[in-house]
């Protein structure tokens, strides 16, 4: 791990800055200048201004997506403001880039004011094809993205949250073709109620999870506890119908999944012995697990996935935002539903064959590139079918 910091310092200081804007048009004539800029380039302008839908035919719009952040929850890094956040702003819109061939400029804003930054994106939404939220610290990151999705026309997707839960599910679906049970029978366990708990709570329910408990810090939600936030008191009236109360080490007795989004070495070994047969644990904090593998496999854990490239079943949102973004600039979507989240989980999940399927084998390999490809046209395909698609057919090229 020191080796793996070290080089990374050398790398970005080497390189300053892991994206660079490049031309797709030469000028080497004043005849090709005349043509990409004045006064040439006054045409598209006048045909964008009859009719703004043309900003997709004439410039990089169709192919663009904004990343922001206001610096609030970088990785487990927390709040180090804007300036620090670029370094991984940068890496997000490299992954963009070669995993998904969409186009991301990082926006690093310097203000944590809700109200400006729903204005600040909202004025710059013209030039993008869609928004990918990135690093905001919950509850805010929940308004913000609410709200944009209201006045915005294109997708705005709060990454934390909803690639969390795609990759997620996808890696749900096969552990439980594993063990042999059925999604709506088991109970499902999750430690961490900030923006990839919630979010990963709410996916999971609408994939069919009936049985579920969310732990904070402080214990397990429960709809009668007075002192609830309002977005904890909304997860809790559709989780733990048994208003069971108590810490995480009572909510696991039994219980089939354990996922958390929380903090190291908060999962004993007795827990994982305490849960079901065959249980299912995604101990997903960075850098440091909830327990770690082999000590949840020596419990008697069945599947193991962390979030981690150090451990087999790496449940990391790369699977997911390149090919959802893909997939949606394709369609030209207005939204990215729930319907094209759904598509994407079980296009992740389907690209490993059942015969291939193993304990250490539930999830493909976030740097394959054929896994993005496969994402991507399977959320193009929702995109048309939930009604958000605004072109036909797929354009060719990017």
């Amino acid at each position: 791990m020191n080796d793996c910091k070290s080089r990374s310092i050398k790398l970005h200081k080497e390189l300053r800055g892991k994206i660079e804007v490049t031309s797709r048009v030469s000028i080497d004539s004043m005849d090709d200048l005349s043509v990409a800029y004045s006064p040439g380039v006054a045409e598209p302008c006048l045909e964008i201004q009859k009719n703004v839908e043309k900003s997709y035919l004439y410039t990089r719009r169709h192919n663009l997506i904004a990343v922001v952040t206001d610096g609030s929850a970088v990785l487990g890094l927390g709040d180090i403001g804007p300036e620090a956040a670029m370094p991984v702003i940068e890496g997000k819109a490299l992954l963009f880039k070669q995993l998904g061939g969409v186009d991301a400029v990082p926006l690093c804003l310097r203000t944590q004011d809700t109200e400006e930054i729903v204005r600040s994106i909202s004025l710059l939404a013209g030039s993008f094809g869609g928004i990918n939220l990135e690093d905001i610290a919950a509850p805010r990151c929940f308004e913000i993205e609410r709200r944009l999705k209201q006045i915005c026309d294109i997708p705005i997707f709060h990454d934390d949250q909803h690639g969390t839960a795609i990759v997620v599910g996808a890696a749900l679906v096969n552990a439980l073709k594993l063990v042999n049970k059925s999604i709506d029978t088991i109970r499902v366990v999750i430690n961490g109620a900030g923006a990839a708990g919630i979010a990963i709570a709410n996916y999971l329910l609408d994939f069919g999870v009936n049985d579920m408990i969310v732990c904070d810090r402080f214990g397990i939600l429960s709809r009668d506890d007075e002192s609830l936030s309002p977005a904890h008191l909304r997860l809790a009236r559709n989780t733990n119908q048994g208003l069971l109360k108590g810490s995480l080490d009572a909510a696991l007795k039994n219980a089939d999944v354990f996922i958390g989004v929380s903090a190291p070495n908060v999962v004993s070994k007795s827990m994982i012995e305490s849960m079901s047969d065959k249980p299912i644990v995604f101990p997903l904090a960075n850098p440091d697990p909830e327990i770690i593998p082999d000590l949840a496999l020596e419990a008697g854990a069945y599947v193991v996935g962390t979030g981690s490239s150090q451990y087999a079943n790496q449940i990391n949102n790369v699977l997911a935002f390149p090919g959802v973004f893909r997939g949606a600039l394709d369609a030209r979507a207005s939204d990215i539903t729930l319907e094209m989240m759904m598509a994407a989980s079980e296009a992740i999940a389907n690209y490993i064959p059942e015969d291939k399927l193993a304990p250490e084998y539930i999830i493909p390999e976030p740097l394959d590139r054929r896994v993005h490809d496969v994402v991507a046209a399977a959320v193009e395909k929702a995109a048309r079918a939930s009604g958000v698609a605004r072109i036909e057919p797929h354009p060719e090229g990017n």
